[in-house]
């Protein structure tokens, strides 16, 4: 059963409780996780993890440190879990069995910011690593891993959500702006263009759009927006170049004739369009 079809099972037997909706288990969850508050005094982690022992080590481990778990062995089960408790995290296992982690966090990542911390299994899944940063999640931990360091990346990776959502809070007008026909939303990582039509994002797209629209029509060199996009350092050191190509085929009309990101020669980039805070 795929991860679509089980979340069109799941809304099914949910109908009345959802007032006849048909929006499956990850919009509800894009909806509702918009409305999480930062007050929550529990943070609430969901950990996605086949095996059962060390699915059980986890939580056992979280929960004595005061933060409350839910869990899901595979992909069939995410998607509910996420609608109905909206969990502040999800730490996921790339290795579900014969299920692909990557898939997983891609569906996640194409409805909500919801932090991600993914867990792999040895050296060798490096590219599974590189392939998760790039698909967004916020962190990753090799297996064997101690319990105390997961712990101490869960809240390091909570607190740089939270300091995200109060800086939006005291500077509101940094929340949304416009540029050209696009438009940004920073409150919920959301791009439209101007039709309206969201355009997804990956974490390094997104974080080199960032850096232009904090510093419009000013040249900004090679190693600025290296800096500014860099994920993980130890493994996320991907030419600036490549994201800025990736990042053109988002924004321009023509890639090969591009009139948003502008070469400077010599020196790095310039974003040319001005930039209007709404």
């Amino acid at each position: 059963m795929t991860l679509r079809t089980a979340i069109g099972a799941m809304n099914q037997r949910m109908g009345d409780e959802e007032s006849g909706s048909d929006k499956n288990g990850f919009e509800r969850f894009r909806q509702s996780h918009q409305k999480v508050s930062v007050e929550r005094s529990q943070p609430t982690c969901l950990v996605v993890e086949d095996d059962r022992t060390m699915r059980h080590l986890v939580m056992n481990y979280l929960e004595e440190h005061g933060i409350r778990t839910i869990s899901a062995s595979g992909r069939e089960e995410v998607a509910g879990l996420l609608a109905r408790e909206e969990p502040s995290l999800v730490i996921l296992d790339l290795r579900l069995g014969q299920e692909d982690g990557l898939d997983l966090l891609r569906e996640i990542r194409s409805h909500s910011d919801i932090p991600v911390i993914i867990t792999t299994g040895h050296r060798r899944d490096e590219i599974d690593r590189v392939v998760g940063l790039e698909l967004g999640a916020d962190d990753y931990i090799t297996k064997p891993f101690g319990l105390r360091e997961l712990l101490a990346r869960i809240r390091a990776v909570l607190r740089r959500r939270e300091a995200g959502q109060a800086a939006v809070q005291r500077d509101p007008e940094r929340g949304r702006c416009r540029f050209g026909g696009w438009e940004l939303d920073r409150r919920i990582r959301r791009l439209s263009d101007s039709s309206g039509i969201p355009v997804a994002l990956t974490k390094g797209e997104y974080a080199l759009l960032i850096a232009f629209l904090d510093a419009p029509q000013r040249p900004l060199s090679r190693e600025h927006l290296l800096q500014a996009t860099r994920i993980h350092e130890d493994v996320f050191d991907r030419s600036i170049d490549v994201q800025v190509l990736r990042l053109r085929r988002k924004l321009e009309t023509d890639p090969n004739a591009p009139r948003v990101i502008l070469t400077e020669r010599g020196v790095g980039y310039v974003f040319a369009l001005p930039v209007e805070p709404l």
